[in-house]
């Protein structure tokens, strides 16, 4: 989301968007939607939306990067797939991002929500964070705030991907105490306490 500083000449920004929703899903392009969308329908309504756009990829992370830097995410080490929840950023650290470009431009900038496109969590000894060695205290570098958003508030990755704990700015909203574990079957189970 992006909010105008100079309302009078450049218009707010609000881009959303959703997993797994497609185009027939918001019911102001499908009056027939199982799901009716009055919110989503508003800002259509008021302002203006775009029905004709692409994706590099089916999945995520290659299209959460396309967005936000123009380019496809196999110009990065990402080449198929999405990241995990402690990989480290994809980013560029030079690279221009939508958010980057408004802010230069007078815009206030939020992202709340999946960030999924790696950042870099401080560890306690210095080695790539993981669940074991993560510094719950420490200043998480290379994320939504180090790519030109002002706020952000959300996660890491996707909602089934370590770590399960919300990041607000920079910085983790307590401590994780709960990881993902596999039984022999291959089934997800969640254990507390880490």
């Amino acid at each position: 989301m992006a909010v105008s500083l100079h309302a009078k000449t450049s218009p707010n920004i609000v881009y959303i968007l959703a997993d797994d929703m497609g185009y027939g899903d918001v019911s102001a392009l499908n009056p027939d939607s199982k799901i009716q969308t009055p919110n989503i329908d508003r800002l259509a309504a008021e302002g203006m939306h775009f029905t004709d756009a692409h994706s590099g990829s089916a999945v995520c992370t290659p299209t959460r990067y396309g967005i936000l830097t123009g380019r496809y995410s196999w110009r990065t080490r990402l080449k198929s797939g999405v990241l995990d929840g402690y990989d480290p950023h994809l980013i560029e650290n030079d690279r221009v991002t939508v958010a980057s470009y408004l802010k230069s431009n007078g815009y206030r900038t939020a992202c709340i929500g999946k960030w999924h496109i790696g950042m870099d969590f401080p560890s306690t000894d210095g080695k790539p964070a993981s669940a074991k060695n993560t510094d719950w205290n420490g200043v998480i570098e290379n994320g939504p705030v180090d790519n030109g958003f002002d706020h952000f508030f959300g996660i890491s990755a996707s909602l089934n991907m370590d770590p399960y704990i919300y990041i607000e700015n920079d910085r983790f909203v307590g401590e994780c105490t709960t990881t993902k574990n596999f039984d022999s079957r291959g089934r997800n189970t969640i254990s507390k306490n880490v």
